[in-house]
């Protein structure tokens, strides 16, 4: 989905300070969207609309401002175009691991006045990496915006990466991938989901990289992707909260016009072939009951059928009145969950079906149940009223995630980096209530085919006799 939704393949926050991927932080006092969300209702007109300045700087550096005087608070956000696509095998994870290294200190600000400052000054931060970017956050007193502006440039230009920190850092993020992956099994299934899928796009590797790459960083590897991809004019600023957008222009002008920019690399991305014939993986660990995910390629982010894809997948899997659940887990007992999403990134997406069993059971009659469900999407058209219950879902999820000013700093950071245009987030309600029945239909009929999925399974590993 475009929205940052990533919590629904089970990722959340990191064992240290900072994310592998995005996630809500608790909800500041949230101001009325009259007028900022216009017709909520969901067979009226709908329409997001935000007062946001944009401008960009001599150095490259994209600038969005959005004034939200509901509290004396901002939220500051500092994206890099930059995820672990834009690595290469052997050195998997660096960019997750720079971000860590983003907090342990600077020219000006060293590792543990960075976090002092900050607790001192009822700041609170964090940080996320993903497939396509990565972002560090700070949700402030509107009186503090100078002095996090001034720190963030410090890391910005002049980040030391010593091999002492790396060293400790490191042991921080082998602990991060054991608690994600290694040692937990939605994690193990993702990321052999994610392998089978992809054969040639870098997103066939782990946001967190495998543990030998982790255990082989050094300072100059996480230097080179410092001095490539964290500068100005790879980076995008949302400011939004409680200031006056002419003087945090002048602010940002002050701090960040003196950086330079810098020439960036041509960034290609091998394209994931057609897959033309049906993909079977297998897990097996010390767990104690069967998972397994049904997945397929779907559009990239912005793509007309990823909007018909999203409500697919809320009408399949999305909470206990959905397909999948009624079936599975309330008629058939035989799982205790079921779920499906669409997760479209930067150049590719997927759509999942998602069953974990009850001990004891054995998938094949569950995913018959689920092949029975997908070809129902393909050749039956959904009811009006169940894909007018996945418009109001979907879409009031969306303007929920606006609410607060943190959320609405995310929503335009991430289709600025991944769709080109912030604006693109004012036609997604629109999108969605354009999806017809028979929209349901055609992407469910062009997008899984049984030669295109691919079924992962992780199941209890076989006990040997005594």
């Amino acid at each position: 989905m475009k929205r940052i939704s990533t919590l629904l393949l089970g990722l959340s926050l990191s064992l240290s300070a900072h994310a592998v991927d995005p996630t809500p932080v608790p909800k500041a006092p949230e101001k009325d969207v009259i007028g900022t969300i216009q017709g909520w209702a969901p067979k009226n007109d709908l329409k997001i609309s935000l007062p946001v300045t944009k401008f960009t700087l001599e150095n490259g550096l994209t600038v969005l401002l959005l004034e939200d005087h509901a509290v004396p608070m901002v939220s500051y956000h500092t994206w890099y175009r930059v995820g672990s696509r834009d690595e290469s095998p052997g050195v998997t994870g660096a960019a997750h691991m720079l971000e860590h290294m983003m907090f342990k200190g600077a020219k000006k600000y060293d590792g543990k006045s960075f976090d002092r400052i900050f607790h001192e000054n009822g700041i609170t931060n964090n940080a996320f990496t993903t497939n396509d970017y990565t972002g560090f956050y700070e949700n402030l007193p509107s009186s503090k915006l100078e002095l996090v502006m001034d720190m963030e440039v410090d890391r910005m230009s002049s980040l030391l990466i010593s091999p002492e920190d790396l060293k400790s850092e490191k042991e921080v993020v082998k602990e991060e991938r054991r608690w994600r992956v290694d040692n937990n099994p939605m994690g193990l299934l993702r990321e052999l989901m994610m392998g089978t899928i992809f054969k040639v796009h870098p997103y066939k590797w782990p946001v967190i990289g495998y543990m030998k790459d982790i255990e082989a960083y050094d300072s100059e590897k996480l230097r080179y992707f410092y001095n490539t991809f964290y500068v100005p004019n790879n980076a995008v600023l949302v400011v939004v909260g409680d200031f006056n957008t002419s003087k945090v222009k002048s602010l940002i002008e002050k701090y960040y016009g003196k950086l330079p920019s810098r020439p960036l690399p041509e960034r290609k991305y091998p394209s994931e072939p057609a897959q033309k014939v049906q993909q079977n993986a297998t897990l097996r660990k010390d767990v104690q009951n069967t998972s397994f995910v049904v997945a397929y390629k779907s559009p990239k982010q912005g793509q007309p059928d990823m909007y018909a894809l999203d409500l697919a997948a809320n009408i399949l899997g999305y909470g206990t009145s959905s397909r999948l659940h009624k079936r599975l887990v309330y008629q058939k007992q035989a799982a205790t969950s079921a779920y499906s999403y669409n997760y479209a990134m930067q150049d590719e997406g997927m759509f999942a079906v998602g069953v974990n069993l009850k001990p004891g059971q054995t998938p094949q009659e569950s995913l018959d149940i689920v092949y029975n469900e997908i070809w129902k999407l393909r050749n039956q058209k959904v009811s009006e009223a169940e894909l007018e219950k996945a418009k109001t879902q979907v879409m009031k999820d969306l303007v929920d995630s606006l609410k607060t000013m943190d959320g609405k700093a995310r929503a335009l950071a991430v289709n600025e980096i991944v769709t080109g245009s912030y604006e693109s987030l004012f036609t997604d309600l629109e999108k969605y209530q354009a999806v017809t029945a028979d929209d349901i239909k055609r992407v469910a009929d062009k997008y899984t085919q049984q030669t295109q999925r691919s079924i992962i399974t992780l199941e209890p590993k076989v006990k040997k006799e005594q």
